[in-house]
């Protein structure tokens, strides 16, 4: 079975069990209501979990029996460019590999697979200062006390909940196991390996443990070297300001594009299209952009590309349309907004307007890189407050569970309708392979044309009036998308 590599055709996230409940039911939905609307896929980790839905991964070597099996998956990857999430930074907490070392301890052969503060500080405890210098995403800082057979226990580093135990990656025997990962999920379809968590994954005594240079960019080129013979790369998952998407995207990497979600928020609450068109100009080429994902929409990934109070402003506005959605606070020195993340739909953040909706999804399909659509924004999904009150997890209020009849009765909404034939003209429209260009216009006008040879598609929309419409050609002839 031959597998489908990237293309420049939108990306949509899953996961396994939110359109139908397994990989099966998600397939025959993608056939039969998607179609040419998306060339890739990224399903969101299908592995079996111990917590976060997915993200605390027990082994890599078998798909979750509740969505399928590899089969199932191999098949998808025949159809459409697939994306894996590898969780570089940690395993789960009921993983062989740590369960073993908490039953042998000194004497398991994964003894140097994890960081022990006994060993990694020089009292065994980070002071204050060190402490509040740590890129923390959790109160009490980045540790769990591991209970062992012996009766001994110890604080070992873990950056996000105690089901996350976090690795050593500078250990050769860590390499070792991050290489047979790879390699497994190269050989199981994978077009594109997401680097979970990547930031995290390098650590220093008396540092804030988050993107350490240049050690940073020895483990991701070793990491992409690994996945080389395969012709996979690697998309490191980093939420951080534009600078270091900028240096990734120096060093030939392909980036995630987080700061164009709050940007396109700013601009059609604000009818400025100032910072927008800017970010436009400089943004890298080669990047993967957003409007929505599994996490949230980013804020301090703007930091920079909007003033403070602006970005302030922006939060503001969008806490009146959705007063449940709060940010994911962090009081870490590494950034000093109120918000890392803010949980919403963003279809919910527009104040579920149709046209406005659109006209940000046409503003995504024109920003330089491959759109990433989100399955809960390709179905104009609102808030889920159910969920959320189900749950207390805030992220869950944009994580609904569709069943295969509520996809299919989703997918035939008007504004969903419209959605996929846009996303059709931009996968098929040759001119979004060629060059963009931002033409001149007043700071409340977005005008961007991409164009190829004798082809050329514009996205024309004035941003206080939200009109807005997309002309094109067609074999040479005039066409309208409005």
């Amino acid at each position: 079975m031959s597998f489908k590599k990237v293309s420049n055709q939108i990306m949509l996230i899953t996961y396994a069990d939110s359109m139908g409940k397994n990989l099966k039911e998600l397939e025959e939905i993608l056939t039969t209501q998607v179609k040419g609307a998306i060339g890739g896929l990224h399903i969101l980790p299908f592995f079996p979990s111990s917590a976060d839905r997915g993200f605390a991964p027990m082994t890599y070597r078998e798909v979750d029996p509740a969505f399928g099996d590899w089969e199932d998956i191999e098949r998808l990857a025949s159809k459409y460019y697939l994306m894996y999430d590898y969780m570089i930074n940690h395993v789960s907490a009921h993983s062989p590999e740590y369960l073993d070392y908490l039953e042998k301890k000194d004497e398991s052969e994964y003894r140097d697979f994890f960081i022990r503060f006994q060993d990694f500080w020089e009292n065994g405890y980070p002071t204050q200062e060190q402490l509040e210098k740590i890129y923390k995403r959790k109160a009490g800082g980045p540790s769990v006390k591991a209970e062992f057979a012996d009766g001994s226990s110890e604080l070992i580093w873990s950056t996000f909940s105690s089901e996350q135990i976090d690795l050593d990656c500078n250990q050769p025997k860590v390499k070792e196991f991050i290489r047979k990962n790879l390699e497994f999920l190269a050989k199981h379809g994978a077009a594109l390996i997401r680097l979970d968590a990547f930031g995290y994954a390098t650590k220093k005594p008396g540092t804030n443990c988050f993107f350490l240079e240049p050690e940073v960019w020895d483990l991701l080129k070793e990491t992409q070297d690994m996945m080389a013979p395969y012709g996979i790369k690697a998309l490191p998952e980093i939420h951080e300001t534009y600078f270091t998407q900028l240096k990734l995207d120096a060093r030939g990497y392909d980036v995630y594009d987080f700061a164009l979600p709050l940007l396109v928020l700013q601009a059609l609450y604000f009818g400025d299209a100032i910072y927008l068109k800017n970010w436009m100009k400089i943004c890298p080429k080669h990047q993967f952009t957003t409007l929505d994902t599994h996490d949230g929409i980013g804020v301090m990934d703007t930091y920079h590309l909007l003033p403070d109070d602006e970005i302030d402003r922006t939060l503001e506005r969008l806490y009146e349309i959705s007063p449940v959605t709060k940010g994911i606070s962090t009081k870490s020195s590494h950034t000093y907004f109120d918000a890392y993340q803010v949980n919403c739909s963003y279809f919910s953040a527009l104040d579920e307007d149709e046209n406005v909706y659109l006209l940000a999804r046409a503003i995504q399909f024109f920003t330089p890189g491959i759109p990433m659509v989100y399955y809960m924004g390709m179905l104009a999904g609102v808030n889920d407050l159910e969920l959320l009150k189900k749950t207390g997890g805030g992220r869950d209020i944009n994580r609904r569970y569709y069943t295969k009849e509520q996809a299919e009765e989703a997918f035939r909404q008007p504004v969903v309708q419209k959605l996929l034939r846009m996303m059709e003209l931009r996968n098929t429209h040759p001119a979004f392979d060629g060059e963009l260009q931002i033409l001149d216009s007043d700071p409340y006008t977005l005008s961007v044309c991409w164009s190829k040879e004798q082809e050329w598609a514009q996205l024309d929309a004035d941003l206080r009036t939200k009109e807005w419409k997309i002309v094109y050609t067609e074999q040479g002839k005039e066409k309208t998308f409005a």
